[in-house]
């Protein structure tokens, strides 16, 4: 599946800004399943855009915009060629050993409550893969998708407790589980295709869970599936902080305010 993305974050200043900084990781990486056909990071003032790799070895650009400055849009665009893996990532770039990624982070620490939960859902599964299965299909269950009951700081026991969140917490909370069960796993920051559904208000994340015989295996536990075609995956890390697309700061006493514009489409669709 081709899949076209144009990605614009608009930022406006209730007051001219000294400076900003913002770090950015919107450059997907290919493997198998996942080729990146174009790809193109714009801004529309006087800015330094530096390319690197983090941690993980995702793409990152650090971005600095000397003020003073009122408005700055940052326009992502470009193709994708996907194709179903049946959630199994290979050919990616891999900077540690998957036992790294049992490490708890204040994110996706988990609770006497999560514990219990992961072992009363995987109570009757007999490996690693049909535990990952099932807390992926539990979590789904459990919590209410709501973009009005959580933020970027919510923890996996404060969305669990609460019983909703956004996908961002539906992955902490599988993040969470799935250590305790001694399954490495790690956050995914990316773009979902949704047909008939080109405009979007958001990206999306999801969880990679390390199962023994097949590597790296995508669980989306906010609707419940692995990822298909129509998953582009930008960035991973131990949690949110790690593979958030976009962090920054400005230097100023103004007030800072967000526009953004997502869009996601076949290019079948595009041509159209």
């Amino acid at each position: 599946m081709r899949i076209r993305i144009t990605h614009e974050t608009i930022y406006r200043y209730s007051e001219p800004a000294k400076s900003a900084i913002q770090l950015l990781r919107l450059t997907p990486r290919g493997h198998e399943g996942q080729t990146v056909l174009s790809w193109n990071i714009d801004v529309d003032c006087e800015a330094k855009l530096l390319r690197r790799q983090d941690w993980y070895g995702n793409i990152a650009h650090s971005l600095f915009v000397a003020g003073p400055v009122e408005q700055i849009t940052l326009r992502v665009s470009g193709e994708i060629e996907t194709a179903d893996t049946a959630g199994i990532i290979r050919g990616g770039v891999e900077r540690f050993p998957e036992l790294f990624y049992l490490r708890q982070t204040p994110l996706s620490r988990d609770s006497a409550a999560i514990r219990e939960f992961a072992q009363t859902v995987t109570g009757f599964s007999s490996s690693p893969l049909d535990q990952a299965h099932a807390l992926n299909n539990a979590i789904h269950r459990h919590l209410r998708f709501d973009t009005a009951a959580t933020h970027s700081a919510t923890t996996a026991t404060e969305a669990f407790t609460a019983g909703h969140g956004v996908c961002q917490d539906f992955a902490h909370v599988f993040l969470a589980a799935a250590r305790f069960l001694k399954i490495p796993a790690r956050y995914v920051s990316g773009y979902l295709h949704q047909a008939g559904e080109p405009q979007q208000e958001a990206g999306h994340a999801w969880a990679e869970a390390f199962i023994p015989d097949l590597g790296w295996v995508s669980f989306d536990p906010a609707n419940g599936v692995s990822a298909t075609e129509h998953y582009v995956r930008l960035a991973t890390g131990l949690d949110y902080l790690d593979a958030a697309p976009v962090r920054g700061s400005y230097y100023g006493i103004s007030r800072e305010a967000l526009d953004v514009r997502l869009r996601i489409e076949s290019a079948r669709q595009a041509q159209a």
